[in-house]
């Protein structure tokens, strides 16, 4: 079978981040603005793809001053990088219900590889509009100094006021034409 094409249903899905703040809790945001193209082999999902362009300016913290600081330069400068970009290289299958989805991430024009823990969600044959729908969540965890993202400030009682490591969740559901496509994720169907 060749890879469909599956719209992705942007009111259904969302792209998250989770950093620790001052050693005591965790700031989370999102980006409200975002593009992604994925193509399912049903046959073979090792032979599927998913590509995700991010608007970085679109940041949103539920606080606007720090949103404006994380567009500057000692964040995502967005003057230069105005976009997050993942594109997949390979897809593995882990198990019934997970996928490895290798792809390089650029952030602040650094590309590095990262692998996406992928869980497949449900399936639904024919949704009320008449189309396939599935789901998926992926996560993975970066290191955001790996990607030229150094700001920080040292605490008077020690440490630093943010962590290095950022927790990336992607919701994705997504719609492909009933006729086009005869199971994605098998036997959930």
């Amino acid at each position: 079978m060749a890879l469909v094409k599956w719209d992705i249903d942007h009111a259904h899905s969302s792209v998250d981040f989770t950093v620790r703040h001052l050693l005591v809790s965790k700031v989370r945001g999102r980006f409200t603005k975002w593009t992604g193209d994925l193509q399912i082999d049903e046959q073979d999902l090792t032979r599927s793809r998913v590509d995700v362009e991010i608007d970085v300016t679109s940041v949103d913290t539920h606080e606007a001053q720090r949103d404006a600081h994380l567009r500057s330069g000692d964040f995502f400068e967005v003057d230069k990088h105005p976009r997050i970009v993942f594109k997949s290289k390979r897809v593995e299958e882990k198990g019934k219900e997970h996928l490895a989805v290798t792809g390089d991430l650029t952030i602040r024009g650094t590309t590095r590889e990262v692998v996406l823990d992928v869980e497949r969600g449900g399936v639904i044959a024919k949704d009320p509009w008449g189309k396939r729908r599935a789901g998926f969540t992926a996560t993975a965890k970066i290191n955001r100094k790996d990607f030229g993202v150094n700001f920080n400030q040292v605490l008077d009682q020690g440490g630093l006021a943010l962590g290095e490591e950022v927790a990336i969740t992607i919701e994705l559901e997504a719609t492909a034409a009933a006729s086009a496509t005869a199971g994605v994720a098998g036997a959930q169907a």
